[in-house]
């Protein structure tokens, strides 16, 4: 398995177990995918990743031509099943989001990060576009700001992600599992039909 899962109280947790940089091939995006399957229903979903980065993208392995299709197929349904969440989704970037691992953060309705975080969409620099990213970082981010990251494929760190609304929150990178912990446990002591509600109604006034 290339995904840890488990589920407690309405907390479903995901963690990205291919370190240390959790690459995103085939097999992992189909256990992802079954995963956010099993994740329905739940409260809160938390994304986390274990090693050196959250995850530094897709497998360039995995892009060939006679792989491509069903990879994108594979990774555009998982995060069609992020958004579609009901729950709230909350990821904890410690390392690198970068590419495909990028783009699973920007489905998430809360991003807390460690200091030594870093984003970036660095698909341009390759000859290709972030499909996924096209549609949501404009969203998230000034449209100026998500253009110039798109365009350019730059990386930002944690405090310039925080400024341009990518990220929620910034902890420390040395106490980052304790107070994203204790950040977690705040939200998840709020009430959860007022969260879903809410989530809803952000939907339709935001799509």
């Amino acid at each position: 398995m290339m995904i840890e899962t488990s589920a407690e109280g309405g907390v479903f947790t995901l963690t990205l177990n291919r370190p240390p940089l959790n690459i995103l091939n085939l097999e992992m995006l189909s256990e992802i995918g079954a995963a956010l399957d099993a994740a329905a229903g739940n409260s809160f979903l938390v994304l986390k990743g274990r090693g050196k980065a959250f995850s530094a993208g897709a497998d360039v392995a995995d892009h060939l031509p006679d792989k491509v299709e069903r990879m994108l197929g594979v990774f555009h349904g998982a995060i069609k099943k992020l958004v579609a969440f009901e729950g709230i989704v909350v990821a904890c970037v410690d390392g690198s989001a970068l590419g495909g691992g990028c783009e699973l953060i920007l489905s998430a309705d809360v991003v807390l990060a460690s200091s030594n975080a870093q984003f970036a969409q660095p698909e341009i620099q390759l000859g290709v576009f972030p499909p996924v990213a096209m549609v949501l970082l404009p969203r998230i981010c000034p449209t100026g700001a998500a253009r110039e990251l798109l365009l350019s494929g730059r990386a930002v760190n944690a405090e310039e992600a925080l400024r341009l609304g990518l990220v929620s929150r910034v902890f420390p990178a040395e106490s980052f599992e304790a107070e994203s912990g204790k950040y977690l446990s705040k939200l998840q002591s709020l009430s959860r039909s007022s969260l879903k509600l809410s989530k809803r109604l952000l939907r339709r006034l935001h799509p």
